[in-house]
């Protein structure tokens, strides 16, 4: 149901790959409240086609490839995004994350560390350099909204999410400085969004994900929490309901990221005895 809560704004939607990520859900939601939206994604992702299905289901919005560590690629990313809109744009959903030693199944204490400069430059600074872009081409409206997608791993330990906490905690970081600096500037907020373990393309990549993922949901009093509302809960940072939020880790987990234990996990620990 749409109630127009983004009725008249504009933005770029970063990293969606297929229908079951969170940044397909999130654009299809974002248009469904009236907003318009430019779609990019690396030049990699673009070539497997898929964006370009939704792409139409979002009234035919603009694809335009940029690779994320590329200041070059970026300033032709917003350029041709203000062209398009003919104005600058009110919001940004920073969705991107690729584990190199993750992928190639290196042990956190083994890291090859080119690829994992290599991690923290697609997953955290790019971050930065979005920002960056941004600020330097002055792309973005008064009091717009910015949102990166983060892990709780930047805060606790969970082994097989190995060098991506790392990134996830810079990513942070990145977040309180860089929406200090943009909220004295133009009042832009800049958040990320902690979410529960979810089943996307990317996340099924993790090394023991299944059993993560059942073990979250027994942990969190309201479950895991689905794509579909945590594209409901992006919506509304950037809406105008949201002005006052910023350089915030916002927990989307159904209660996990506070909760000790639960009666279904020690009953669970019971039955083992």
């Amino acid at each position: 149901m749409s109630n127009n809560l983004l009725k008249g704004k504009k933005g770029i939607i970063f990293g969606a790959l297929d229908e079951k990520s969170l940044a397909w859900k999130t654009a299809l939601k974002c248009y469904e409240q009236g907003a318009q939206i430019v779609l990019s994604n690396a030049p990699v992702a673009l070539r497997m086609g898929e964006i370009n299905k939704l792409a139409e289901q979002c009234g035919n919005a603009p694809v335009i490839g940029a690779d994320v560590t590329s200041m070059e690629d970026l300033k032709n990313l917003f350029e041709k995004t203000t062209e398009h809109f003919g104005g600058k744009i009110d919001f940004i959903l920073h969705s991107i994350g690729m584990g190199i030693n993750v992928r190639k199944g290196k042990h956190y204490t083994e890291m090859n560390y080119e690829w994992n400069l290599k991690t923290l430059d697609i997953s955290a600074i790019s971050f930065h350099k979005v920002l960056r872009t941004a600020w330097d081409l002055d792309a973005l409206n008064e009091g717009a909204s910015v949102v990166a997608l983060t892990y709780i791993a930047a805060q606790r330990v969970f082994p097989d999410y190995n060098e991506m906490a790392d990134a996830k905690s810079l990513l942070e970081s990145i977040t309180r400085m860089f929406g200090y600096y943009y909220g004295e500037k133009k009042k832009v907020r800049v958040n990320t969004i902690s979410q529960s373990p979810t089943k996307t393309t990317a996340g099924g990549g993790v090394k023991g994900f299944d059993g993560f993922y059942n073990y979250a949901d027994k942990m969190s009093p309201l479950g895991n929490a689905p794509t579909e509302d945590c594209a409901n809960y992006i919506t509304v940072m950037f809406s105008d309901l949201t002005r006052m939020v910023t350089m915030q880790n916002l927990f989307h987990d159904g209660g996990y990221s506070f909760t000790g234990v639960t009666s279904s996990i020690i009953e669970q620990m019971g039955d083992l005895k």
